[in-house]
């Protein structure tokens, strides 16, 4: 199995000192473009946002198409969800955002977008949490789906609390999906990875079946995501410290949470079995 760490150092993001603002203006701009291209939203749909420090985050505006932005119109917009920067207006589903990097100090970027077949899932009420590629048990885990919850409102945040502490993937019930990285490119090739698994998933299912991993393979591709630095716990992006927002009533010490987590995977995968 090749596992394709895709042009970043996974769970490492360089300092704002060596890649500066401007620099992650161009990178929200080019991930735009890549979403739009490869028809993960349409017309003005999805968002980006990179957080930029404690107190900062960037993020694209309202109203336009994220296939054709330019730099100087993403906008900058506080910790506490004010517009600081920018001609035109924040998007209302900053919120979500906002929550999210309240809750993983280790998130730097987000990306909000509509790829048919996840969405298709999400419309469906069917969570993407069977182990059948290797890269994506590897890459993303598991993919829960989260409640409904109307765009835009303090509502939607709230679904995904309850996986937030342990997922860097989700679909949003009757909305979308939404994918957390280190970087902005390590969450758009996360909904890369993400979209793929939906269409095969969807796919082998028309086929009349998908076959399942047992609980050895699964914990065995478990090891290979932790030995690559994506599984749990990880560190601050901004004091390298463990960051400790763990599952409720799991110990904080990484072996532990370790196997706690693959604990509940593999309990899932044998639900999956029977």
């Amino acid at each position: 199995m090749e596992v394709r760490m895709m042009g970043y150092r996974s769970g490492q993001r360089s300092s704002e000192g060596e890649r500066g603002e401007t620099e992650h203006r161009r990178e929200i701009v080019e991930v735009g473009k890549r979403l739009w291209q490869r028809g993960y939203i349409a017309a003005n749909d999805g968002n980006i946002t990179v957080r930029l420090d404690e107190e900062h985050i960037l993020a694209t505006p309202t109203g336009l198409s994220k296939g054709f932005l330019s730099p100087d119109q993403i906008v900058k917009v506080s910790m506490a969800g004010k517009q600081i920067e920018g001609h035109l207006r924040m998007s209302s589903e900053v919120l979500l955002h906002l929550e999210i990097y309240r809750t993983r100090c280790d998130v730097c970027a987000i990306v909000h977008a509509h790829p048919v077949y996840a969405t298709g899932f999400a419309v469906a009420g069917l969570a993407l949490e069977k182990p059948i590629l290797p890269e994506a048990v590897v890459n993303l885990g598991g993919i829960p789906l989260a409640a409904y919850g109307k765009p835009g409102t303090a509502e939607l945040p709230e679904t995904l609390k309850p996986y937030l502490a342990d997922h860097d993937a989700f679909l949003m019930a009757n909305h979308g999906a939404v994918t957390l990285g280190s970087d902005v490119f390590q969450a758009y090739y996360r909904m890369e990875t993400l979209e793929h698994y939906a269409q095969i998933s969807f796919v082998a299912r028309m086929l009349g079946n998908e076959n399942v991993f047992n609980e050895d393979q699964v914990r065995e591709l478990m090891e290979v995501r932790k030995d690559l630095g994506l599984g749990f716990p990880r560190p601050c992006s901004h004091c390298g410290l463990p960051h400790t927002s763990q599952l409720p009533g799991v110990p904080e010490e990484g072996g532990e949470v370790w196997e706690e987590l693959v604990r509940q995977i593999t309990s899932r995968v044998v639900a999956q079995l029977e």
